[in-house]
């Protein structure tokens, strides 16, 4: 029988360049046997992984990943056996908390720290099978195996996206057909519009056309009381809304070279205002020798007035689906545009004996040939100076504003000039009121809350409001706040209540910066300067933040036009 050999005598035979670990010495021996942590219990695995820390920290749930689940640190049971006995008494002392402790990393993807309670989320109460699912409204309820918490995040908050697959999906058609031979020519995305700014100085009054009637203050009355409710009645008066090419006085003011770009408040607004617009609509821009003229064709959506344009949920088309044909985009427009007019002309006091009458007669009424009387309304036409210090030559711009009334002064008793304009409820619980509370009952208590939900609802509508009363000098901006009488049906309405605002106070409130609209302009002008003569169409497009200029024929829009004057002329042969 071969004798034992020793497990010293062993190692002490290889030689320490070919083993592995430190050199055998008597300092690292202890009774003759090697020392090394390690005890019977211990499980063989991977001799080095760099990568364990790294993936555990990546994951951040490393006791979890199947790969692992057996495995041991080594050197594990060694605690016990290689223990050092405190000589003090420890007795006295005694963990008050035995809870097992782990450093939980934050995070947001797969085994993040953070746990997304959300339909079907790994982790979530779902997942485990577990607890009660919270609906909207409070309502528990088990059994389920998706929660439809809305809220997300354990019901603490609707998170950004959620459910937003489900949502229907907006494909909006243009405002005007864009044809094959137009020539796109810029493409201007709107962020590059609200950086623009342009500090312009307050304009000059060039001269004034019309006549105004005194404001009716006993719409004043506290809004949303019964004392202040008025039916809206149908008020015909005569108002005009003639584009910049054809107006008289505009034409005049071109021949004797007076400025350079000429426009109307209605179209320059929608240009300053055009980062806030979400619907299409487009303007023609006619370069006739070295001057602009900023036009719109007929029945341009210029004219019409948006409702809910800017809501999160705004109102459905037809084609998306939307069976009320009373509250879809196009109804609701027609509808606001006439109580906007009906508005303007109840609101005014007509007595010919006291009216403010402007230097000149109103350029667009003829008695002759008009059956109805004019409406109160004063055109003052106004110029700007858009220069620059590198202009060789200033660059003018001349508007015509438009004033709806005038009233007195409590303090001095002087007449300050007053824009009219109505917000319109149509029906608070139907789809595309995007959380608007109800008028009738919030608008005396909580009034803020609903002039902010309009401000965000109707940002664009307002914005354009504010900036004609900018442009106009105006000293008061009236806004009413009118509402159906019978939520299905558009055609009998109340009026609630009446707010003043200064327009330069109101323009902050909704944090409209004039400069930035007076940036964009005076970009749009070089850009159509450096173009040749002709005609142009600046669009935005239906689905995105987006300009485009179009170079179009110059008998663009001019041939419907004639066939529509022709198909009236045999409508009335045949009656």
């Amino acid at each position: 029988m071969a004798p034992a050999i020793s497990l010293t005598d062993l190692v002490s035979a290889l030689p320490n360049d070919e083993s592995w670990g430190p050199p055998v010495s008597a300092e690292t021996m202890v009774d003759g046997v090697p020392y090394a942590p390690y005890s019977k219990g211990d499980k063989l695995g991977r001799m080095a992984d760099w990568n364990t820390e790294g993936k555990d920290r990546e994951r951040g749930r490393a006791g979890f990943q199947r790969g692992y689940r057996d495995q041991q640190v080594y050197g594990a049971g060694s605690g016990s056996l290689f223990a050092v006995q405190v000589a003090e008494d420890e007795s006295s002392f005694s963990v008050v908390d035995n809870s097992r402790t782990s450093t939980k990393t934050r995070g947001f993807g797969r085994g993040g720290g953070t746990v997304f309670r959300g339909r079907g989320q790994r982790g979530g109460a779902a997942a485990r099978g577990r607890g009660a699912f919270q609906r909207v409204g409070g309502r528990q309820q088990g059994g389920d195996r998706y929660s439809d918490n809305r809220g997300g995040r354990g019901g603490r908050g609707r998170r950004f996206g959620w459910r937003d697959y489900d949502k229907p999906q907006r494909t909006r058609d243009s405002s005007v057909q864009i044809k094959p031979e137009w020539q796109m020519l810029e493409e201007i995305d709107f962020n590059r519009l609200t950086k623009l700014n342009l500090e312009t100085p307050d304009g000059e009054d060039l001269d004034g056309y019309g006549f105004l009637y005194y404001y009716d203050r006993n719409y004043d009355k506290q809004p949303g009381a019964k004392t202040a409710e008025k039916k809206l009645n149908i008020v015909d008066r005569a108002a005009y809304n003639v584009t910049t090419s054809s107006d008289p006085v505009i034409q005049e003011l071109a021949d004797r070279n007076e400025a350079t770009i000429f426009a109307t408040d209605q179209i320059l607004s929608m240009l300053m205002c055009a980062p806030r617009s979400v619907y299409s609509w487009d303007m023609v821009v006619q370069r006739q020798g070295n001057k602009i003229f900023l036009d719109k064709r007929d029945g341009s959506s210029l004219d019409m007035i948006s409702v809910n344009e800017n809501a999160a949920d705004a109102p459905l088309e037809t084609s998306e689906g939307n069976k009320d044909s009373l509250n879809n985009p196009g109804a609701l427009s027609l509808e606001a545009t006439f109580i906007n007019h009906n508005f303007a002309n109840q609101t005014v006091i007509e007595n010919d004996a006291q009216k403010v009458q402007m230097a000149h007669e109103n350029p667009f009424y003829s008695p002759s040939e008009e059956s109805e009387p004019a409406a109160s309304k004063a055109y003052k036409y106004r110029r700007f100076d858009l220069s620059l210090e590198k202009d060789e030559e200033p660059l003018n711009l001349i508007v015509r504003t438009e004033l709806d009334a005038v009233m007195k002064n409590n303090i001095s008793g002087e007449d300050q000039f007053v824009t009219i304009h109505a917000l319109n409820e149509f029906d608070n619980k139907a789809q595309g009121s995007s959380g608007a509370l109800d008028w009738r009952t919030k608008l005396a208590s909580q009034r803020g809350a609903v002039v902010a939900t309009e401000m965000k609802n109707n940002s664009c509508k307002l914005a354009r409001w504010t900036a004609q009363s900018i442009l106009a000098k105006a000293d008061v901006m009236k806004i009413g706040f009118v509402s159906r009488a019978n939520p299905r049906s558009n055609d009998r309405h109340v009026i609630l209540g009446v707010v003043g605002y200064k327009p330069r106070e109101f323009a902050s409130q909704m944090n409209l910066n004039i400069s930035n609209g007076w940036g964009i302009v005076r970009t749009i002008a070089d850009m159509c300067l450096k173009m040749p003569e002709g005609k142009y169409v600046l669009v935005k497009d239906p689905n995105k933040p987006v300009l485009r200029l179009y170079d179009v024929p110059l008998n663009t829009f001019e041939e419907e036009v004639e066939e529509k004057e022709t198909v009236e002329e045999e409508e009335e042969e045949e009656e």
